[in-house]
């Protein structure tokens, strides 16, 4: 298996990415050019139908990363109390989630540079914090 760096970190599933969401999406387009091709009810319904699905598909996949970014957050937040001085844990809590969730790449050992350059304003966006990381720690487990 192949290091994970900034450059390979974003996670696709094949199956949703490549085939579930694609099919889902030229559903739809079809359903709504055979609405416009042949209005009417049963057709206007396959469209609302398909409408449903994909957005259905976006969910599943939107809603299971909020619930992994909560859980990110929660263990981003207690490894900082682990390991960082007691002054810079209180002031880690004024991350923002999009912060803490990016800080999960960082090792023990730059945590703490990391983390005073977050709140001195240096480093403000996650994608600022993922290419500061000198040494990346892997996070295989991404939904």
């Amino acid at each position: 298996m192949t290091p994970q760096t900034f450059a390979n970190h974003t996670r696709w599933h094949p199956p949703f990415h490549f085939f579930i969401m694609p099919v889902l999406l030229i559903n739809f387009i079809w359903s709504v050019v055979d609405l416009f091709m042949q209005p009417g009810w049963n057709t206007g319904r396959w469209a609302v139908l398909s409408l449903a699905l994909l957005m259905l598909g976006l969910f599943v996949r939107t809603n299971a990363l909020k619930v992994q970014d909560r859980v990110i957050r929660l263990e981003e937040t207690l490894r900082c109390q682990r390991l960082l001085s007691p002054a810079l844990a209180q002031q880690s809590s004024a991350l923002r989630p999009g912060q803490l969730v990016a800080l999960r790449f960082a090792p023990d050992e730059e945590l703490e540079g990391l983390v005073s350059g977050v709140l001195t304003g240096a480093l403000t966006k996650p994608v600022e914090i993922k290419r500061a990381i000198k040494n990346w720690r892997a996070d295989t487990f991404r939904v």
